[in-house]
């Protein structure tokens, strides 16, 4: 039966336009690209002089200290294990040490930058001028808390209406794939939707069908009401700006007819974790240094986060339809890691990728815990090692090409570093219990085997010192600047704070690099990620959970530390930085969590943001509104449904208008509507129904009314 001819159904439909919460559509072609396509140089970039001779000298600066920086320790490292010849273990230890070296001499290098950067007056200033456009401000959600996406929203909304009215417009898109959190969604979101174009309004749209994951959401939205906003303005669930930073962007895209994405710096906040306050932070002491190293060399070729950055969506619309990639997951299918590839694609169609570092009172959470983090790792990893496809693919700029490489190197350099100890450990070994072959080449003179512990301490201090700088540059920089310095506590807790985030990241960066490994070989091994939502809640994980997922990190460790002591105490001491984290990694992964576990740092201050000092007008906004909106009581689907006709309504409003479709056999919902028909209560209804025939019942208006009728004999 089709619900027109429910009389109910029918009157619904009359008021269905009223009710929807979206506005009418205007269509976007979004063509889908390849791998490979024809690259186009910038078009209108409007950048002076000086501006590109500053990303010029910024790329040759980096280059020249990396390229000096990694010959002094390569060589230093080629004496260090012999002054006469070089075995193939020792072969094999020099590449690895070379890639690792390089690697992290690159991203000194580009911190270095930035601290020099932060020392000179802002010189460079982006041009403004009044948004002749609508900028849409896009939320895409997947199974989170409704309740902060609205207390968000509200807060964001009251200082655009007053900032700038009739310019802006919000559109919660939602992938939510459970039934529960389906209805308590629309619950939440029904009194906040609004059609005022006049102000600041609000839609609300559920996909049916979450295919492309976050990129098919976003585009999605494109392909439907893109071409009547000139830009987007992209959030995370966890995301939130002000609405001055928000005006900002839309007239630095409008004085930019070239560029097609601005990324600005996200701060992280609310973090109440020990895990949490270690990553916010080093985001907000460190951060600004490695930034402005990196938006300095990227020119017009940076770098997308997927979040807080302004888009062109005519622009995106035209360049940015991810390709689907040949053969299977992990490596084929769909694109995980869009972000990267969407500034990469507008890169290569002709349109600027800027990060303006400058821009305040941008906003995000993060993961709560260790294991919350290698939760996400495990997605991130997919996703960056599928850029495999695109490194040497036509088209790119090499910069470009350098962001790709350095994604997938945020995970191959674990598996290289990994491999170094065990290559150096094996070395040791064979030092130990294999006699030397004093005249292996016809000579006169025996070969004798020669290491020089002089010059290892010297570059071992070298690497430390290149390792530890940019935390360094970071802490200097927030010491001279006074009142940026008081908002952290004062000149002692910032010292403080910088030495126990040096000493928890170093204990915490073994755990991370075994875990990545193991996550790289399982990906490799053609196990997909999948996608699971991010962690919300306070990541205090018990016990047995911490020891379920890090015994094995453990045992590596103690064998790590027994093999070293057995060798000699100079091997023993030398790993012991790595082999602790490892050992301690249950303890360290319980303590990572939890707010209750935080209670005595945060008493004394340590680890503070400049925000819990002086709190930023948003961010005050937003913990009134949450304070503000009651939490969604706990109920089950269908009750809340037959309890509430009016969301009911509201809810069966939302659906696509399937009339004139094609009926395809849906054994789901064939199932739902049978059980329906024949409970006798909704109690026996909810026992009976498997999650899928949950969701197939509530895109169905028909079963929808029937679920009201049995809610009131229930009654």
């Amino acid at each position: 039966m089709s619900h027109t001819d429910n009389p109910l159904s029918a009157q619904l439909i009359n008021w269905y336009h009223d009710t929807r919460a979206l506005p009418d559509e205007s269509p976007l072609s979004m063509p889908r690209h390849g791998v490979s396509e024809k690259g186009f140089r910038i078009k209108n970039s409007q950048q002076t002089f000086f501006q590109t001779a500053f990303t010029l000298f910024s790329r040759l600066f980096v280059l020249a200290v990396t390229v000096i920086l990694s010959l002094y320790g390569i060589t230093e490292m080629h004496g260090v294990l012999t002054t006469n010849t070089v075995t193939g273990l020792q072969w094999v230890f020099l590449v690895l040490f070379s890639i690792n070296f390089i690697w992290i001499v690159f991203a000194f290098s580009q911190a270095l930058l930035g601290f020099l950067i932060l020392l000179t007056p802002r010189l460079l200033k982006q041009r403004e001028i009044d948004a002749p456009f609508k900028t849409a401000i896009l939320l895409p959600i997947y199974n989170e808390d409704p309740v902060r996406i609205r207390a968000t929203i509200e807060a964001m909304h009251s200082e655009l209406l007053a900032k700038a009215p009739g310019k802006y417009a919000f559109f919660i898109l939602s992938d939510t794939n459970r039934a529960d959190a389906w209805v308590a969604e629309e619950h939440t979101f029904m009194d906040v939707v609004n059609k005022n174009e006049q102000g600041c309004p609000v839609y609300y749209r559920r996909r049916h069908h979450n295919s492309e994951r976050k990129a098919g959401n976003i585009g999605d939205w494109v392909q439907r009401w893109g071409g009547g906003y000139g830009a987007m303005i992209v959030l995370d669930a966890d995301s939130i700006m002000s609405a001055e930073s928000m005006v900002k962007l839309s007239r630095r895209l409008a004085a930019a007819p070239g560029v097609g994405l601005i990324q600005t710096l996200p701060s992280i906040v609310f973090a109440n974790t020990l895990y949490g306050r270690l990553q916010q932070f080093a985001n907000q002491c460190f951060g600004p240094v490695y930034a402005e190293g990196l938006s300095s060399w990227h020119g017009l070729s940076s770098n997308f986060w997927g979040h807080n950055a302004i888009i062109r969506t005519e622009a995106f619309a035209a360049a940015c339809h991810l390709p689907i990639l040949s053969g299977k997951p992990p490596f084929g299918g769909h694109v995980l890691s869009h972000d990267f590839m969407e500034a990469a694609l507008l890169r290569r169609a002709g349109w600027g990728v800027r990060f303006d570092t400058d821009i305040q009172a941008s906003f995000e959470e993060a993961p709560p815990s260790l294991i919350d983090v290698l939760i996400r790792d495990r997605r991130w990893c997919q996703g960056n090692l599928q850029h495999a496809h695109f490194i040497l693919a036509k088209g790119f700029v090499l910069p470009t090409r350098l962001h790709l490489f350095s994604g997938l190197m945020s995970y191959l350099s674990a598996v290289f570093w990994l491999s170094l100890i065990i290559v150096g450990l094996a070395i040791a070994i064979q030092a130990a219990f294999v006699r030397p072959e004093y005249f292996a080449n016809p000579s006169l003179f025996p070969t004798w085997p020669v290491f020089d512990s002089e010059r290892a301490l010297r570059l071992f201090v070298v690497s430390m010192a290149i390792v530890l700088a940019p935390k360094a540059f970071g802490w200097f920089a927030a010491m001279i600047h006074i009142p940026r310095c008081l908002r952290f506590g004062g000149p002692v807790l910032l010292t403080l704070s910088t030495l126990l985030e040096m000493v928890m990241s170093g204990l915490y960066a073994p755990i991370l690099m075994v875990s990545q490994v193991g996550v790289v070989f399982s990906i490799l091994r053609g196990k997909d990620s999948g996608w699971m939502p991010q962690s919300r809640v306070d990541g205090a994980f018990g016990w047995k959970s911490v020891m379920r997922h890090h015994s094995g990190h453990t045992l590596f460790g103690t064998a790590l530390a027994v093999i070293s002591l057995l060798l000699s105490k100079e091997l023993f001491y030398w790993l012991l930085p790595i082999s602790a984290g490892l050992i301690l990694s249950i303890p360290l992964s319980w303590l990572s969590g939890g707010t209750s576990r935080t209670k005595l740092i945060k008493m004394i201050g340590l680890l503070r943001a400049p925000e819990e000092k002086k709190p930023v007008q948003i961010l005050v906004a937003l913990q009134r509104k949450l304070a503000e909106i009651p939490q969604t009581q706990k109920m089950d689907v269908l009750r809340r449904l037959a309890n509430n006709p009016q969301l009911c309504n509201w809810h069966i409003s939302q659906l696509p208008d399937t009339e004139g479709e094609k009926l395809n056999f849906d054994p789901p919902r064939i199932i739902a509507e049978w059980k329906l028909h024949h409970a006798d209560s909704l109690q026996q209804l909810e026992t009976w129904l498997e999650p899928a025939e949950t969701l197939a019942l509530l895109r169905h208006p028909d079963c929808l009314n029937k679920l009201q009728s049995i809610g009131k004999q229930s009654l």
